[in-house]
């Protein structure tokens, strides 16, 4: 297979032109070099991660997450060949596990450290943790007009909502939305909800309860644009909305306390590749 990618991992964590865009572009080359981040970050190995430093949330848990919606006729793997997900650390372990071709030929837009809020820094900004395209480093919105796809799949919000909060995070994923629809206005956008974490991970004010919320926000923003909403927290979540720990390649341990509970293995890819190609239409 023909892997496409444009990759930019980080394992710092602090609180993690115009056209149709009625072709894909060819020069696809993978480049990927370390960044610094100005917003929480992960590492998306099985490796441990520096502890969070956002404040400890006061809400109490919200209801379990509901199962995933039925599953329709699954999708091709090539169906992604035209298609660029664009995200952080967790979609950056995704695009590792999409190596193997179970997402067809699909580009990735990723940053360690990327969300709705520093996507948005310009290019030259002290602290921006931009994807790098063929050794130049590229805002996502640059990246799409060359790119060229028509889908666009955004899962990104992990690095804000102990930063910005969830309104913050809503109203800065609008905008960057906007302007990917800007940019690529023939593009299908796909919203992918923010997944959740294991049930003993403590990252202060990034935890389930927020993530629930702030992915419902999102859900209501789809249905005002006309995007189309995938509930791929409800495909790897337990019964009490927690991340199946089968799913974990970072959980917290005795060895690893450190471990931020919220990054995917193989088989947590797995499941959410099925998710999507069973969802997209």
């Amino acid at each position: 297979m023909k892997y496409k990618a444009l990759l930019l991992s980080a394992v710092v964590l602090a609180a993690v032109f115009v056209g149709g865009c009625s072709s894909k572009s060819n020069d696809s080359k993978v480049s990927e070099t370390p960044a610094s981040s100005a917003a929480p970050s992960s590492s998306v190995e099985d490796k441990s991660e520096p502890e969070s430093s956002v404040e400890q949330s006061s809400e109490t848990p919200a209801e379990s997450s509901a199962e995933s919606k039925p599953a329709g006729t699954p999708v091709d793997a090539s169906w992604f060949d035209d298609a660029v997900f664009i995200g952080d650390s967790v979609t950056l372990k995704l695009s590792y596990y999409a190596e193997g071709g179970d997402l067809g030929e699909t580009t990735f837009l990723c940053g360690g450290s990327l969300g709705y809020n520093n996507c948005l820094w310009d290019i030259d900004h002290e602290d921006n943790v931009h994807p790098v395209y063929n050794g130049v480093k590229y805002t996502i919105f640059d990246g799409v007009e060359l790119i060229k796809p028509k889908k666009i799949f955004v899962m990104m919000g992990m690095n804000d909502i102990g930063l910005y909060g969830i309104d913050g995070t809503v109203d800065a994923m609008k905008e960057t939305t906007s302007k990917l629809a800007e940019k690529c206005p023939d593009a299908v956008i796909y919203i992918e909800s923010v997944t959740p974490m294991v049930s003993n991970s403590d990252l202060g004010d990034l935890n389930n309860v927020n993530i629930r919320a702030f992915d419902e926000k999102l859900k209501e923003v789809c249905a005002e644009r006309g995007y189309k909403y995938l509930d791929v927290y409800s495909a790897v979540a337990d019964e009490n909305g927690d991340l199946i720990p089968e799913y974990c390649g970072d959980p917290p341990t005795d060895d690893n306390p450190n471990g931020m509970g919220l990054h995917f293995t193989n088989e947590g890819c797995k499941v959410w590749a099925d998710y999507l190609k069973a969802n997209v239409q």
